[in-house]
């Protein structure tokens, strides 16, 4: 009975291993894209629709990155967006590259010295939207140069997003006014 126990144990234990080594290579398993030209990325860009996630709750739209290049080769994050009461929310941060063979793997930090994953999963060849994740597939934004994005672009980044083995279905879109111009 005890050697019965053991076996148990032991395959349970396999098991457990497996499944964690199956997570991990689940996380690992996400692909930036090949190349991103920092000069053509930095600039204004509107959040088309995201995961949901407790720092953009306050968000009721309106919201949009911007990224300034800097001289010590660090990138500054200015994000916005419109609260429920009108007022706009700003956050500023800084990002630093964790991949400089493609620049497309990017950490971010909004309060020093907690980093986040910024990883570019799709890109447009002229930089109209980028898709942003992060391994763990926790986050996901949306994101395009314009306030509205065509129907067969959005139809191209869902295409990316299931690819991806990220779930469609838990996109929330993001409403973008007229307001927004002045941002």
């Amino acid at each position: 009975m005890k050697q019965r126990t053991t076996q148990v144990l032991i395959l349970g234990g396999l098991v457990l291993a497996g499944v964690a080594y199956a997570c991990a290579k689940d996380e690992s398993d996400l692909a930036a894209v090949l190349s991103v030209d920092l000069k053509r990325y930095v600039g204004r860009w509107f959040e088309i629709a995201r995961y949901p996630n407790r720092f953009q709750k306050q968000c009721s739209g309106d919201t949009t990155a911007t990224y300034t290049g800097l001289s010590d080769g660090k990138i500054e994050v200015l994000n916005q967006c419109r609260k429920p009461d009108g007022q706009m929310e700003v956050a500023k941060g800084k990002a630093k590259i964790a991949d400089q063979t493609s620049n497309a793997k990017l950490r971010v930090t909004f309060f020093w010295p907690f980093y986040g994953d910024y990883w570019v999963i799709g890109l447009d060849p002229d930089y109209r939207w980028a898709v942003v994740g992060e391994p763990g597939r926790k986050y996901l934004w949306i994101l395009s140069r314009t306030a509205q994005m065509s129907a067969s672009d959005y139809d191209q980044v869902i295409g990316i997003i299931r690819e991806k083995g990220y779930d469609p279905g838990k996109l929330i879109k993001t409403p973008q006014g007229s307001s927004s111009a002045g941002l």
